[in-house]
């Protein structure tokens, strides 16, 4: 077990080489995505065998929150057999020397692994980890812990297609009729994105992250694993995604849409355009990313949970979040300012929606 040497080009690039090539590769454990994250410390554990190759790695965030201290957070980690307990006692050795060196209270992990794999499950509780797997709305933990993936290894377009919803071939093909196109996009079209964004997120009721944020990544990760496709009518934008590409999957990572032409379904062109972007690239997987864990047609998040259900992907219940404390008392009452905040947040984001609401009812009046 030892850290990267993030000084080294030869050991950056042995991990990415390591990273790129295996199974379970995530975007969120690439190098390119800590330096989108450039407000958090990163580092990277890695386990290896006795020739020094890299057989396991954790990709680590550190953050030192006010009072309490660092905290550690792992997102998509580890990458390894998930099943081999050496590898995975190496990782969490690391991880340990870590949190001395920073004087960290936890180590949170949001892994890929599906909530059935009992042999995980078994595996990490033994080396002292402890599970949360209560999380139902996508929006109570970091990752989304319900999502939906496209198995699209070794398929063909028309054999994707196919497996469709009826509906959501119908909408594709309405778009299209309709004079829907859709572009590649550079940097300066972030602009555009982030303006529908915003429109966005009025009327669904969430917050946004600021356009440099989009600038930010756009530079760390395009064009190999970064694009912007907008949707067009008449010349104008109506609604854009950003897909990632990283390995063998490429991820929904975030869509905007304008409430101006809706009814032409320029989100189910775009994503039948991602992926065919994933197919185009011998992906094993393409990820529609989360959904609410409640699957309840009354549920305000059912719409979002039926459109990406509708392209033939798998509904999928990751473990939730595993993590190590080190440090107890400080990390409980972390936890419990933790809650307040959500508590607050939310308050805010349901006032904004509201009040949002309330304009839209008085200009059609």
């Amino acid at each position: 077990m030892r850290l990267l040497d993030m000084n080294s080009q030869e050991d950056r690039a042995k991990y990415t080489k390591f990273l790129e090539g295996h199974e379970r590769c995530n975007f969120q454990q690439s190098l390119e995505w800590g330096k989108v994250k450039n407000f958090w410390k990163n580092e990277v554990i890695l386990a290896e065998d006795e020739n020094g190759n890299i057989i396991g790695s954790l990709s680590v965030l550190l953050r030192k929150i006010p009072i309490f201290g660092y905290l550690m957070y792992s997102s998509r980690g580890p990458i390894c057999d998930i099943h081999d307990e050496a590898v995975l006692r190496q990782l969490t050795d690391g991880a340990k020397e870590l949190a001395k060196k920073y004087h960290a209270m936890v180590l949170k992990i949001e892994p890929d692994i599906k909530s059935d794999d009992k042999e995980f499950r078994d595996l990490v509780l033994k080396l002292g980890y402890k599970i949360k797997d209560d999380a139902k709305d996508f929006r109570d933990e970091i990752q989304p812990r319900y999502v939906f993936r496209l198995d699209i290894k070794g398929k063909t377009e028309d054999e994707i297609f196919k497996n469709f919803h009826s509906k959501t071939r119908y909408n594709v093909r309405l778009a299209g009729r309709k004079g829907v196109t859709v572009k590649d996009g550079t940097k300066e079209d972030l602009k555009d994105f982030h303006r529908i964004m915003i429109e966005t997120g009025k009327r669904d009721g969430f917050m946004i992250r600021p356009l440099e944020y989009f600038e930010q990544m756009y530079d760390a990760l395009a064009p190999e694993h970064m694009k912007v496709l907008m949707a067009y009518y008449d010349g104008k934008p109506i609604s854009g995604v950003i897909p990632i590409m990283y390995g063998n999957k490429t991820w929904y990572l975030y869509g905007a849409s304008s409430n101006e032409h809706r009814n032409l379904m320029p989100n189910y062109l775009l994503q039948w355009e991602m992926i065919k972007l994933a197919i185009s690239r011998g992906d094993d997987i393409y990820d529609l990313r989360g959904v609410s864990g409640v699957v309840d047609k009354n549920h305000p998040q059912y719409g979002l949970y039926r459109f990406k259900q509708g392209f033939g992907a798998e509904f999928t219940e990751f473990i939730g979040e595993v993590h190590m404390d080190y440090a107890p008392v400080r990390y409980g009452l972390y936890k419990v300012s933790e809650k307040i905040f959500k508590r607050v947040r939310t308050l805010v984001r349901n006032k904004s929606k509201r009040q949002n609401k309330k304009k839209a009812k008085n200009k059609g009046e």
